[in-house]
This record gives C-alpha cells, structure tokens and sequence, in this order.
C-alpha cells in the first residue's frame, strides 16, 4: 500500500508542505504556496512528486515494492 502524504520542498525558497498525491494521476505542474514558482518534474521524472517530495508517487512506490519483495518472482 502506497502512503499518500509526500512533503514538497521548492527549491528556490526551501518552503515545504505536506500535500496529498493523486493516485490516479501524475502532477506535473505544482505551485510554491510562499514564492508562485512554478515546480515541474526535472527530466527523467513523472511527476513533482518524484523531483521534489520526501516520497516518490504511488506508482513508483508501488513498482519499487514489487521488485523488492520477496513474493516477487522474475
């Protein structure tokens, strides 16, 4: 089970909040509550999740905890 509370920490102000991720969608555009920056995925990342939250999104969570769990055939 993925948990659904990721903290996003802009990198411009270092503002953090703790916000909900959608699990049945990626967030590609997020708006810094203190500063207005505009946050986006850097390159190779799905989501604002993934870039910049204390978790990644709950399909990443999610393949991360099948390739690593011992129930897991290849």
């Amino acid at each position: 089970m993925s948990e659904l509370i990721s903290i996003l920490t802009c990198p411009a102000c270092g503002h953090r909040s703790a916000e909900t991720m959608p699990t049945d969608a990626c967030l590609h555009f997020y708006t810094c509550k203190h500063c207005g920056l505009l946050l986006r995925p850097k390159q190779g990342d799905c989501c604002v999740f993934c870039s910049y939250g204390s978790l990644p999104c709950p399909p990443i969570q999610d393949e991360r905890a099948r390739r690593h769990s011992p129930n897991c055939r290849p």
